[in-house]
């Protein structure tokens, strides 16, 4: 069998958390997905979840996301140290065999997944890797970077609409996002063509560029609104 001719056709690990809240420095990891996806449609996905128990309430605002109460984590979740270590190590397996991880706004998924690791005193996955993160592919960034003029929101929800994908199942639910972000970036892809030539290390490297651009200007945004311009200019971390 031949080698896939681009990275778009070789396997790629989708990567999503639903959380208590939008804080990576206070908030916790309620549920993890991890999508495993050998080629287009969802016969050629394995998925694997992780519902956690967060060990403090799930505020209701995040409740109304994605759904899961404080009760049922308590009692159907795992303890976050034993979930965790799972998700790490099979994101880090992957990494380490130049499987990209994708996750849709990744930057956030991985900024609490290292926090969190951190503060159950378990190795985080740059630690593990003895490297940044990479590769990593995102394709809020990439669309941001290959269309940055286009108006309108870039939501997920947006993004799906904007490529005519039809949605199977109720989004914040980890897996189907996963599903979802996987499906738009080959929409993206499809729409792109110079993406799939492009090697994975050229393609992070690039995406750091288009997220300091867009943060910077975003920043500039935020200033002249008179608001405290917080957006972080690193990516993925």
């Amino acid at each position: 069998m031949n080698a896939p001719s681009s990275w778009i056709d070789a396997p790629l690990l989708g990567f999503d958390t639903e959380t208590t809240g939008t804080n990576v420095a206070s908030d916790r990891i309620v549920t993890v997905a991890l999508v495993h996806s050998v080629g287009p449609g969802r016969e050629n996905e394995t998925v694997a979840t992780w519902l956690i128990d967060p060990e403090m309430d799930i505020p209701e605002p995040a409740q109304r996301v994605h759904g899961i109460s404080t009760e049922h984590a308590r009692a159907h979740g795992m303890k976050a140290a034993a979930a965790l270590e799972e998700v790490v190590t099979m994101i880090a397996e992957a990494l380490g065999k130049d499987v990209p991880l994708v996750a849709f706004n990744g930057g956030f998924d991985l900024a609490i997944l290292e926090n969190e690791l951190t503060r159950l005193g378990l190795p985080t996955l740059a630690q593990r890797l003895g490297h940044d993160i990479a590769p990593v592919i995102d394709p809020l960034v990439v669309d941001r970077g290959v269309d940055r003029y286009r108006k309108g929101k870039r939501t997920l929800t947006d993004m799906l609409a904007l490529f005519g994908i039809e949605q199977d199942g109720r989004l914040h639910t980890a897996d189907v996002d996963v599903s979802a972000t996987l499906d738009v970036l080959r929409a993206i892809v499809a729409k792109h063509p110079q993406l799939a030539a492009s090697s994975l290390a050229d393609l992070h490297r690039e995406q750091i560029g288009w997220h300091r651009t867009w943060a910077e200007n975003f920043n500039k945004f935020l200033e002249k609104k008179g608001k405290t311009p917080d957006v972080n200019t690193n990516w993925p971390l």
